[in-house]
């Protein structure tokens, strides 16, 4: 039974003692002593608070017969992550000149004075000045940004005593419907905080860079989350309960600009990957196929169609010329609807389902000038074809 339910069912029996002790016969002899009304209420009130006290849960009386319960331990833990994340977050504002383009959210990456922002939120300018929470400001020196991934890294000479960087969560163990915090600052509300959580995982945010055959890149695994996004808190951490990062928040979807509860965070394990090369390089290189496909997944009607086996897998339409795919002897299909190219269901061993599989693996997994090898469908005949990536161009 529920601490609300038996509060409830105490008062119940408290009443209904009350009730028939009034109408009890007048002039009935009985040898029981006499039970007060004060007696009873003390009693059932210890037995209430003994229960209570066990439960480490508190009551709240709302009004009469009405009787809820606040558990405190999760207000205790947002606050505490808080106290403890909020100094490692920062305010970007980005200048071009003495033009002000924008401003944004960014945290504090290692103890070297590296943040980690939004490449949008640093676009375009040439000067960027980093305002801590206790007040303190710094100057900003971009030393790496990543269009497809939408990240970069910002310097500053020093950081303020007593900030710490924030640490990285393990994304392998992020699950639907775990509790998130978002720190930010949305509308130049500085050191702002919503509370929510991960929506939806294996998402994927369109690059603002074009393509070579048109089309856009795409990053893989990103978090959706319905933790409050708003203008500003791009570039922000999105925070587990232990005050890890598991997202970088980048976008919102919303047809007013404003958040509509559907918001998306690079995921961390993007962080961990290209973080370190922008420091180190200034930029990041993915490993690439140079093929082209749909993307969606392939119904059963298109299957019948197209003549597959199974309905599964990445099926190729077009293959850059002087590509990885291309040297390895990939076969596209004229279009999408027509029959004859290959069908992708595997890479080094790990199924493939759809595009997002593919590149998931291609961006987290791999690197330029590894050779992977991918498990083909091709006139009904399943095969092997080893082929070496090279640089995303």
């Amino acid at each position: 039974m529920s601490r609300s339910r038996l509060l409830l069912f105490v008062s119940f029996l408290l009443l209904a003692g009350l009730a028939c002790n009034s109408l009890a016969p007048a002039g009935r002899d009985t040898s029981d002593p006499e039970i007060s009304r004060d007696e009873l209420v003390d009693a059932a009130v210890a037995t209430v608070r003994a229960q209570v006290e066990d439960s480490g849960v508190q009551p709240v009386v709302t009004g009469p017969a009405t009787v809820t319960t606040i558990n405190t331990d999760l207000e205790a833990a947002l606050v505490n992550l808080y106290e403890r994340a909020n100094p490692a977050v920062v305010f970007i504002v980005t200048g071009e000149g003495s033009l002000r383009l924008g401003s944004g959210s960014g945290f504090v990456y290692d103890s070297s004075g590296h943040v980690v922002t939004n490449n949008h939120v640093v676009a375009d300018g040439d000067s960027y000045e980093v305002q801590f929470s206790d007040g303190t400001r710094r100057r900003g020196e971009l030393v790496g940004a990543d269009v497809d991934s939408d990240l970069a890294v910002l310097k500053v000479e020093s950081l303020p005593s007593g900030v710490e960087p924030l640490t990285l969560a393990d994304f392998n163990s992020l699950r639907v419907g775990q509790f998130v915090v978002a720190i930010g600052n949305p509308f130049e509300e500085q050191g702002s905080l919503s509370f929510g959580i991960i929506s939806g995982l294996g998402r994927s945010i369109i690059s603002q860079r074009l393509a070579e055959n048109g089309g856009f890149y795409s990053l893989p695994e990103v978090i959706q989350t319905d933790a409050p996004i708003n203008p500003g808190n791009s570039g922000g951490p999105l925070l587990n309960l232990s005050g890890q990062v598991v997202g970088v928040n980048s976008a919102i979807r919303s047809s007013t600009g404003l958040n509509t509860g559907v918001g998306f965070a690079i995921p961390v394990a993007a962080v961990k990957r290209i973080a370190p090369s922008l420091i180190a390089n200034g930029s990041y290189s993915y490993p690439y196929l140079g093929i082209g496909s749909s993307g969606g997944p392939i119904d059963l009607e298109r299957q019948e169609r197209l003549g597959l086996p199974q309905a599964n897998g990445v099926y190729v339409t077009s293959v850059t010329p002087g590509s990885p795919a291309d040297h390895a002897g990939i076969v596209p299909a004229q279009n999408e609807e027509t029959p004859g190219g290959d069908l992708i269901i595997g890479i080094d061993e790990q199924q493939v389902q759809e595009f997002t599989d593919l590149l998931s693996y291609l961006v987290f997994e791999t690197e330029v000038g590894q050779t992977v090898d991918l498990t083909v469908v091709r006139g009904g005949e399943t095969i092997t074809i080893p082929l070496t990536l090279s640089e995303r161009p």
